[in-house]
């Protein structure tokens, strides 16, 4: 339903809904580029400054499905609000941070705060705009800003850190947020709720949180506290028990966050399980290929930015239809796997940077090879999720993938990053030099993270039932309007 609205405020409040996806999206890449700052001036460990990124991601991931059902409940336009609100003041609480706990906590509620938007923004889209044309195009729209705002993202945040500080990398959200939020309030219509109110699995989105974050902090500080410490198994022992709890209140309750019942699918089970460890390769390159351009071969915060600009590009290229143009022709699993095959070359590439390393020579062609290997894979992964699906719940099936997706990156940053730390810490205890043994570490990192990019391909290429080539020329358009 359109609500009544007119045409003009309709396209008027597809841009507001953009605007609000869009600094969601700039704070996932703009952080990056201050990371090296941000441990500098807070103290923050090799090991620990990996919390900056994934107090962010785990209650993104854990509340994300959760938020899609508040929606339902109280409104999606209420939500959004609440949404773009919640982000708004923690960004100002992150910008104003002194300590590494007051960081960490106002981080892990702007997750909170992007998952509401994140959940139900294509949802107030659908409801504005029901014509096929209308709604491709403005599906169109919403998928440039997402994919277009990474190479925002990592400009911005070069650019802040390098004038100003790292503080202004949040701090830029607090005009956008507000003049966001003013606009939905006098642009956007006031549904009315479903009737039919599906109630809340708020155990099982605690469940799986608290699972994630007690396995990633005895992770992280599980080289200082020892592996064997009674500290880190007691955590992880817990952590299997949530887990194992978060299994168990799936199977029961009568509206699952995560219905177990979709991983019976061939198809969803292995994007899901190419998604963890895509993610896990993919956030330990974006974070420790930061760290190497700083503090390896020196960059600025700006030069960093630049640098990632490639590969941003060509991610956002092939979200304007060129990723799509490939399912087409060749289904789904070709690509997907083809394209982690190259993102893993990409990684491979890194794992062999040396110290004294150029831009042109051993930056670039990295950079080169996720942007293609990403650009390429995105949008198969995410058809894989919902290929064997029913059509009303091939919603469900995207948020299923995208919470794996973060939930993966944050673990699997987290083990990456402790192990690269690890290597570091034996090679300097071992009489090598500082600059070398920190290199050594991200070495180790980028080569188990393509490692895990392969072993993703090889899943999707043995497992992902592909589509005939006219069910994929479907698909194939269906993404690319997105």
């Amino acid at each position: 339903m359109t609500h009544g609205i007119d045409e003009r405020k309709r396209w008027l409040a597809l841009i507001v809904l953009c605007l609000g996806m869009l600094m969601i999206v700039l704070d996932t890449t703009i952080v990056n580029v201050a990371l090296p700052s941000i441990r500098a001036d807070l103290g923050f460990s090799e090991t620990s400054l990996v919390w900056v990124i994934n107090a962010y991601m785990l209650t993104f991931g854990g509340f994300l499905l959760l938020g899609g059902r508040l929606g339902d409940l109280f409104g999606h336009r209420k939500l959004f609000l609440l949404g773009i609100a919640l982000f708004t003041l923690a960004s100002a609480a992150c910008g104003l941070a002194n300590s590494q706990g007051v960081l960490i906590t106002a981080r892990a509620m702007q997750g909170l705060g992007g998952a509401l938007v994140s959940a139900v923004s294509l949802s107030l889209i659908m409801n504005l705009f029901t014509s096929p044309a209308d709604r491709a195009k403005a599906m169109g729209i919403y998928g440039f800003v997402g994919a277009g705002g990474g190479s925002i993202g990592v400009l911005l945040g070069g650019l802040l850190t390098s004038a100003l500080s790292w503080h202004w990398i949040f701090l830029v959200n607090l005009p956008i947020g507000v003049a966001v939020y003013a606009a939905c309030v006098a642009l956007l219509p006031t549904g009315k709720p479903p009737a039919d109110r599906a109630r809340l699995d708020v155990a099982g989105a605690m469940a799986v949180t608290t699972s994630l974050m007690l396995a990633v902090y005895a992770v992280v500080h599980g080289n200082e506290a020892g592996w064997t410490s009674a500290q880190t198994l007691v955590q992880l022992g817990m952590a299997i028990v949530l887990a194992i709890a978060f299994l168990v209140i799936e199977s029961r309750v009568s509206h699952p966050l995560m219905p177990l019942r979709l991983f019976a699918l061939r198809n969803v089970a292995t994007a899901n399980v190419v998604g963890v460890l895509w993610a896990a390769a993919l956030f330990a390159w974006s974070f420790i290929s930061a760290l190497y351009m700083q503090r390896v071969l020196n960059y600025s915060a700006m030069q960093v930015g630049l640098a990632f600009l490639p590969a941003s590009v060509i991610m956002a290229a092939f979200s304007l239809g060129l990723s799509a143009r490939l399912v087409m022709r060749f289904g789904i699993r070709a690509p997907l796997s083809l394209g982690l095959l190259v993102a893993a070359a990409g990684l491979v590439l890194f794992a062999r940077a040396p110290v004294g390393g150029s831009f042109v020579q051993d930056v670039l062609p990295g950079m080169v090879l996720l942007g293609l290997g990403a650009g390429v894979l995105f949008n198969p992964v995410l058809l894989a999720a919902m290929s064997d699906v029913a059509p009303d719940e091939s919603g469900l099936a995207s948020g299923v993938v995208n919470t794996s997706f973060m939930m993966g990156g944050a673990l699997g940053l987290a083990i990456l990053a402790s192990l690269a730390a690890a290597r570091t810490e034996g090679l300097a205890a071992a009489g090598a030099d500082g600059v070398t043994a920190l290199n050594s570490g991200y070495h180790l990192a980028f080569m188990l993270g393509a490692v895990a990019a392969v072993t993703a391909s090889v899943l999707a290429g043995a497992f992902v039932r592909t589509r005939a080539h006219g069910q994929a020329q479907g698909e194939g358009a269906s993404v690319a309007s997105f």
